[in-house]
């Protein structure tokens, strides 16, 4: 078919206009590997088959609002949105950088922010948490969107961790936490404190109101409620892969406390079910979300009918009577009064927005010469940064590009364009599964040209260095890598020059999880040596698909 040639300019505009608005439109794409919403009324759990860690829910209006744990990746304390308590968007974080800021432009694995709380006080949202070094702080925002106001250091202290506020009816206000034992030197302990009614300093030293070592242990990740004249405090005991929730009741807010085990792993697969939050809709129902530890896939969120008997709340199912609940794995949708559309957070890319997407995290605070992501070309452009002199592997490279793993199953498959600098050698990109253990499909740059290379690093917490196998010299500088992730965790790397026939590389590896957060996926480019114009990588897409 001939064209005619004014149109020829047109058409070219069309489809620029089409293909960068699909682009864009693709980052907010329903996940291809996990959908809660079964689409006839009912749902599955978990609502959310990513590392959600100590999840914590609020409800404003008809709007549903959830934060988690985030400890040293950036941006922290992610903030999802739902209008049915199963279809969440991941719509922001409430931390752009974390502080203290030079303390975290290095990968503090396992340490910033723990077991967050998110209310809804005076028209402001309030997220408190803690930081076992530094002590309790508090951010605050008139949108959940945000902007966030920077963190207030409400309570200096080590050791200070899991708080949640109570604005009484009275006017005053509480602020419950727990303690790490690792910092505090006593753990299995709840304290109350006094704080000032703008939430943003402590008053006391508090008063122990409950005391886990005997039928709670380890009991922490403390939540706040009120309810028919009740104090109630939500807890955690007996171990994240093991344990059960507790629940504490009192007409004081000192107590004393009656305990009651509300939900465990009964006869279900759900090991070590609880830690979260709970909310109550206008239809009476009663609803709580919380975790699951599934090791390299991390703290993955479930979600739980609760009703109240005798004044006590039961979680999951009631099967035998004895007010003692198991999670569901299935159950019809709540009732918000309407249905509301299929959602999940993100997890393919491909880099139509100037921004990078809501589903990435540095492994530490950023820079601002890491990343550009280029929305009128589609692609992403990450400069190679020097690894820090002190570190043995990528465990010490804050400029690590992750996301969480989405699904039990999926691949993973990215195309990238390396331009490394002549003079140099050793920069390098790819594709990577990060853990404590971790492994990396990447090109790396040599005197002769670019080589496909393999790497495998195991307990690199402890100081051990990679092992690498070079596969090939590639005959251009395009490349498309894949990996493939398989039940138990089980993750085999290939490659293409073409994006056709892939080859696989080494054997499979099994993915292990972080510190005390789950395995991740994502790309990376660094170098050894320090110079003044570095070598980049255009990455044209991160597509995740299922097997």
């Amino acid at each position: 078919m001939k064209t005619n040639k004014l149109l020829k300019p047109i058409l070219f505009c069309v489809i620029i206009f089409v293909t960068g608005h699909k682009a864009q439109a693709q980052n907010t794409e329903l996940s291809e590997v996990w959908v809660a919403d079964q689409g006839n009324g009912t749902y599955k759990n978990p609502i959310l088959y990513a590392d959600y860690s100590d999840p914590d829910i609020c409800k404003v209006g008809d709007d549903f609002y959830m934060t988690a744990s985030s400890f040293n990746a950036i941006p922290g304390l992610p903030i999802l949105h739902s209008k049915d308590l199963v279809n969440w968007e991941l719509i922001g974080y409430a931390l752009d950088r974390q502080a203290p800021l030079d303390h975290f432009s290095k990968p503090q694995h396992g340490n910033g922010v723990w077991a967050p709380s998110i209310r809804f006080h005076n028209n402001e949202f309030y997220i408190y948490y803690g930081d076992p070094d530094f002590g309790i702080y508090m951010v605050k925002s008139k949108k959940a969107e945000g902007p966030w106001e920077a963190p207030v250091l409400v309570q200096e202290g080590k050791g200070l961790i899991d708080p949640c506020p109570l604005w009484d009816d009275d006017g005053k206000a509480w602020l419950v936490h727990a303690f790490a034992g690792s910092r505090a030197g006593i753990k299995s302990v709840l304290v109350v404190n006094k704080m000032n009614p703008d939430g943003t300093k402590l008053l006391d030293e508090g008063t122990i109101v409950f005391d886990g070592h005997e039928n709670h242990p380890t009991i922490e990740g403390p939540k706040f409620y009120k309810r028919n004249g009740y104090y109630y405090i939500f807890a955690p005991a007996g171990g994240v892969p093991t344990g059960w929730q507790t629940v504490l009741r009192s007409k004081n807010v000192y107590g004393p406390y009656e305990d009651c085990i509300v939900m465990d792993q009964g006869k279900t697969a759900i090991n070590g079910p609880h830690q979260g939050g709970w909310v109550e809709l206008e239809s009476g129902e009663c609803w709580f979300a919380h975790f699951q530890d599934k090791e390299a896939y991390g703290r993955i969120v479930h979600l739980q009918p609760m009703e109240w008997k005798n004044d006590w709340p039961v979680i999951g199912e009631d099967r035998d009577g004895d007010g003692k609940g198991q999670p569901v794995m299935v159950y019809k949708k709540p009732n918000v009064g309407k249905s509301y559309p299929r959602q999940t957070p993100p997890d393919s890319d491909e880099f139509g927005l100037n921004k990078l997407g809501v589903q990435w995290q540095w492994h530490a605070n950023p820079k601002a010469s890491w990343a550009f992501p280029n929305a009128a070309d589609g692609y992403l452009r990450l400069y190679t940064d020097q690894l820090p002199e002190d570190a043995k592997s990528l465990w010490g490279a804050p400029n690590l590009l992750l996301q969480k793993f989405p699904a039990k199953e999926f691949a993973v498959t990215t195309k990238l364009t390396f331009y490394p600098n002549e003079e140099l050698e050793n920069e390098q990109t790819g594709l990577l599964i990060m853990g404590e253990d971790y492994a990396h499909i990447s090109l790396a740059s040599k005197e002769d040209g670019l080589y496909v290379v393999f790497t495998i690093a195991k307990d690199v917490r402890h100081g051990n260095r990679e092992k690498q196998e070079i596969i090939t010299k590639l005959k251009g500088n395009e490349a498309y890598f894949r990996v493939e992730v398989r039940a138990d965790a089980k993750c085999q790397f290939s490659y293409s020059e073409k994006g056709k026939k892939f080859k696989a590389v080494g054997e499979a590896f099994t993915a292990v999880p972080g510190r005390w957060i789950g395995a991740k996926v994502g790309i990376f480019a660094i170098r050894q040596d320090k110079i003044n114009d570095s070598g980049y990588a255009d990455y044209d897409w991160f597509r995740v698909a299922p097997l």
